[in-house]
């Protein structure tokens, strides 16, 4: 398939920002490619080489994407950086640089979308002392054949700054019209994602066999399952009116939710994160001694880490476990950061997918197979039966060091990659309505003045609407930031900056900087307005009108563990309006205008 045809519609999608439109120029892009070939385009439609759990990642830098143009133009290095500073694009100065020469030399030889995927991909996997000059060399060789339109996604691909807006929800909508008819087949690619966490594999088998091949996806092993999200809920009268009459509780523990993914025959253990990142690394004492424990041959469970203290054993707070995000000093940082491993849920054992099975059969199962000891538990769960026994086990919660309860349907099968009614979360701080947590996205900044000068000062914020699959703005917030805190920020979000605004970014504010939604920070407030700027939950309260947090703070709390699309959505927003209000007695907290 010819590179142009994908080059093409990356401009058309760089275009526009509306999603019906970036869903009609995929279905027509898929309506092009051949079904060997689909799997690629899907992964750099995305700006990938593989799915996120296999961990494939580029990492060129731009001093060698430009010595690469250099060389592949001939026009010295310091040119191609003007022509950096002029665009703002590395890639679009490649453009103009390589359009130069293209006037003066015959036409290159077409290039296709196998020849740059498979090259990219050989880049990637390059390492050792040469790796930098072979880069350059495979670099180059793409460029002089490559038109000058074709070059300026080309060094995109390879910077990671292709930015279309295109998330997996519009991917599986325009898989579905293309290869369906129509959207109403979604929910059967929906299900094989979740249970796959590979996009690219779901193309392959929808475009070659239909929806009927879609039937063919199953629960595996090192295959990580999208895990099932909760509802939050702010008191027990309002999960026992939602539950029903008897339900199950689980502490709620303030760690690294881990999906475990364990293999005796092939004596293998692998650890995914929330993201479904390979975390497998950070936690080698994991991998040492959970699997004599588990007792199956083969197994997919899902427990959350939580850092404790060295001498007390008593549970510490989340933060503690980022001293292990370490590429060196690893067993060090396992000795000075010891935790336990607390099982919540199986999802896969001895062969069989355990995911149709209601909630009370799973941990049945969970506690059959694990056997528990000072390192390995299973997470204090009972059977409750209205908001008394919620309250009574919330507090016993909360004396034993957690942040809460998980609430969950004891006839509740595991729906991968939802977020349902079936579970539901409830923290201590939901209780009070002038501590609201919410979990949020940066969609921009504002940059700081006086000694936040040369640094953001001020981060737009925004939740995720599930429905329209866009982050709508919610506030700004600028206060609860040490020094330490507004450097680190500024390293990581100085790799998200956005040349415009992302087609799934919904705001009425107009900041100095956009970002590619990605990052997400814990926010509290003391309460939730009605706002004419805003857009989250927009015209759900008042036709017209968002809602935004009111005197917004940062907690201290970066998110890492979480993907944008995990971020409180605006149906929790609403929620936590409407509770506010009954507790004030009906006064409506907004009423001030």
């Amino acid at each position: 398939m010819e590179f142009s045809i994908l080059a093409g519609a990356f401009e058309r999608m760089e275009g526009t920002r509306k999603r019906l439109e970036l869903t009609q120029h995929l279905v027509d892009l898929f309506g092009k490619t051949p079904p060997e070939t689909i799997s690629r385009i899907v992964y750099l439609i995305q700006g990938k080489l593989r799915p996120d759990f296999e961990g494939v990642e580029l990492g060129v830098a731009e001093k060698l994407a430009i010595r690469a143009i250099s060389k592949s133009s001939g026009a010295p290095a310091r040119e191609v950086e003007e022509a950096y500073g002029r665009e703002g694009d590395l890639g679009a100065a490649a453009s103009a640089v390589l359009g130069r020469k293209a006037q003066t030399t015959f036409a290159a030889e077409d290039i296709t979308v196998e020849r740059v995927y498979e090259t990219l991909l050989r880049i990637a996997r390059l390492g050792g002392s040469r790796s930098q000059d072979m880069k350059m060399r495979y670099i180059s060789s793409l460029l002089n054949d490559a038109t000058p339109g074709e070059a300026r996604f080309v060094l995109k691909l390879l910077l990671g700054t292709l930015r279309l807006g295109v998330a997996e929800n519009t991917v599986m909508d325009a898989l579905a019209i293309r290869y369906a008819g129509s959207k109403s087949s979604r929910a059967d690619l929906e299900r094989a994602y979740n249970v796959s966490s590979d996009l690219g594999r779901v193309a392959e088998a929808v475009s070659g066999g239909g929806v009927e091949a879609l039937g063919g996806f199953r629960a595996a092993v090192f295959s990580p399952i999208r895990p099932m999200l909760a509802e939050r809920v702010r008191s027990g009268g309002e999960a026992a009116a939602r539950m029903g009459s008897e339900f199950a509780a689980e502490y709620k523990l303030d760690g690294e939710r881990i999906q475990l993914h364990i293999s005796k025959p092939e004596g293998r253990t692998v650890l995914f994160s929330r993201r479904l990142e390979n975390i497998t690394s950070y936690y080698p004492d994991i991998v040492e001694r959970i699997p004599p424990l588990v007792r199956a041959e083969d197994a997919v469970l899902e427990a959350e880490a939580v850092a404790v203290g060295a001498d007390s054993g008593e549970f510490l707070p989340f933060q503690e476990l980022m001293h292990r995000r370490r590429k060196y000093g690893v067993e060090r940082a396992v000795s000075e950061y010891p935790i336990t491993v607390n099982f919540f849920d199986v999802l896969y054992c001895n062969g069989r997918s355990c995911l149709g099975e209601g909630y009370g059969r799973r941990r049945r199962m969970l506690e059959e197979i694990v056997a528990e000891d000072d390192y390995a538990r299973l997470v204090t769960a009972a059977t409750v039966g209205g908001e008394g026994d919620v309250e009574e086990f919330m507090e016993n919660s909360i004396n034993s060091g957690c942040e809460g309860l998980m609430l969950k349907a004891l006839d509740a099968a595991y729906r991968a990659g939802a977020r349902g009614g079936s579970w539901l979360k409830l923290k201590r701080e939901y209780r009070n309505e002038l501590g609201d947590s919410l979990d949020l996205v940066v969609i921009g900044a504002f940059f700081g003045r006086g000694r936040r000068t040369g640094r953001y000062g001020t981060l737009l914020l925004a939740s995720y609407d599930d429905g329209a699959d866009s982050f709508p703005s919610i506030c700004k917030v600028g206060t609860g930031f040490t020094d330490e805190c507004l450097d680190q920020l500024y390293q990581v979000l100085s790799g998200r900056v956005a040349a415009r605004r992302d087609p799934r970014v919904d705001s009425g504010m107009e900041p100095d900087v956009w970002f590619e939604p990605g990052l997400v920070i814990e926010v509290v407030a003391s309460e939730i307005t009605l706002s004419p700027v805003h857009r989250s939950a927009k015209d759900a309260v008042r036709r017209g009108a968002g809602l935004a947090l009111r005197f917004p703070k940062f907690t201290g709390r970066i998110r890492l563990e979480k993907a944008a699309e995990d971020a409180s959505t605006d149906e929790e927003v609403v929620a936590l309006y409407r509770g506010q209000r009954k507790v004030s007695q009906g006064a409506d907290p907004a009423g001030r205008g």
